[in-house]
C-alpha cells in the first residue's frame, strides 16, 4: 500500500485521481469545510441517498460516517464504495446492536418498524421502512393509523415525531451524542446577547431546545430558513460544519453556533466521528482504494427494501 506523506496539494490531486477512476465525492455538511469544497455532492442523508442511487460513476468516496457509506453500497451495490476513515462511526449505529433490537421487536411483533437512516445495515433489515430527518414526518404519516410504529433508534427525533405527528410510537432508547451536548442554559445567557436572533435546531435536539426553537428541520431545511428568512442573526443547534455551506449561502447574516455543556475552544458541538475523515485521508483511500465497504448479497437484498420504501415516498 502507498501511503503518502510528502506535502502535496491534495484538492488538485483528488480532481485528477477522480478523472482518472471515474469517481464521484459525496461529502455530508459535518464535514471540514476542505473535503466539502472538493466534493461533488454535498448535502444531508436523504440528498447523499438520492445522489448514491443515481450516480454513473464507478467508484463512490464518501465522506461521511460508516452507515452513510453502507447505504450508498446498499443503494449502489454493483459500485465500489469507500469510506475515508474506518473508524468514523455514530453514536446512534452503535447504540443499536443488532442482537439488542432483534430482541427488542421480539416484543412488538405487531408493530411496523420505522429505523432512521443513522443505523447500520443490519438494522435496516429488520424494518419496515428508513426515514432521515428530511422526510420522516412524510414516512409517519404515510403509515396507516390502525397501525402500531416502532421507531429507532433516535429517540429525541421519535418524540418530536410524536409531536408532530400525533402517532403513539414506541422508540429505541438512542440519542445522538453532538445533539444532546447542547447546554440549555448556556443557550438561554447566549440568546440574552442576540435577542432578536432566530433559533435553529435539528429535531434529534433534546425537547426543551426543541420547544424553543422558531425553526427544527434537517441539515438541508435548516439551510433553506436561513437562506430564506428576513431575519439577519440566527443560532444554530446542529453539528458545527453546516456552518461553512451556511456562510456561503449568507455572507451578511450573523450566524451563532449553540453552546455545548463541554467547556470548549470553539463553544459549539462537533462530531468526532465526522471529523475523522480528512483531506489527506480522502486522497490516500482513492489513490489506493481502500478501505472498501463490503455488505453480503443478503443484507444489500433485504436493506434495499425499507430503503427504496422510503425514496419512494420522498420524490
Amino acid at each position: 500500500m502507498t501511503i503518502v506523506t510528502h506535502e502535496i496539494d491534495y484538492a488538485k490531486a483528488v480532481k485528477k485521481l477522480k478523472e482518472e477512476k471515474n469517481a464521484v465525492i459525496l461529502a455530508h455538511y459535518y464535514q471540514e469545510p476542505a473535503i466539502q469544497e472538493i466534493a461533488d455532492f454535498v448535502g444531508d442523508s436523504l440528498g447523499l441517498a438520492k445522489q448514491a442511487a443515481g450516480t454513473d460513476a464507478d467508484i463512490i468516496v464518501f465522506a461521511g460516517v460508516h452507515f452513510m457509506a453502507e447505504t450508498a453500497k446498499i443503494l449502489s451495490p454493483n459500485k465500489r464504495v469507500f469510506l475515508p476513515d474506518l473508524e468514523a462511526g455514530c453514536s446512534l449505529a452503535s447504540s443499536c446492536t443488532p442482537n439488542e433490537f432483534a430482541e427488542f421487536l421480539k416484543q412488538y411483533p405487531d408493530h411496523v418498524v420505522v429505523s432512521y437512516i443513522n443505523c447500520s445495515a443490519e438494522i435496516k433489515t429488520m424494518s419496515d421502512y428508513i426515514c432521515t430527518s428530511s422526510n420522516a414526518k412524510k414516512i409517519i404519516e404515510a403509515i396507516p393509523k390502525d397501525k402500531k410504529i416502532v421507531f429507532a433508534p433516535d429517540k429525541n427525533l421519535g418524540r418530536y415525531l410524536i409531536n408532530e405527528t400525533g402517532r403513539d410510537m414506541v422508540l429505541w432508547d438512542g440519542v445522538c451524542i453532538v445533539h444532546e451536548a447542547f447546554s440549555f442554559n448556556k443557550l438561554l445567557e447566549l440568546w440574552k446577547q442576540y435577542p432578536g436572533a432566530k433559533l435553529v435546531v435539528h429535531p434529534e435536539s433534546e425537547a426543551d431546545m426543541v420547544n424553543v426553537a422558531n425553526f427544527v428541520g434537517s441539515t438541508s431545511a435548516m439551510l433553506n430558513y436561513v437562506k430564506n428568512s428576513n431575519a439577519t442573526e440566527f443560532i444554530v443547534a446542529t453539528e458545527a460544519g453546516i456552518l461553512h455551506q451556511m456562510a456561503i449561502e449568507n455572507p451578511t447574516k450573523t450566524l451563532i453556533p449553540a453552546p455545548s455543556k463541554e467547556d470548549n475552544t470553539c463553544a459549539c458541538s462537533e462530531c468526532a466521528f465526522m471529523k475523522l475523515n480528512t483531506l489527506e485521508k480522502l486522497y490516500n483511500c482513492l489513490l489506493n482504494e481502500t478501505p472498501e465497504i463490503t455488505l453480503s448479497d443478503e443484507i444489500i437484498k433485504q436493506s434495499l427494501i425499507p430503503l427504496n420504501r422510503m425514496l419512494a415516498l420522498s420524490n
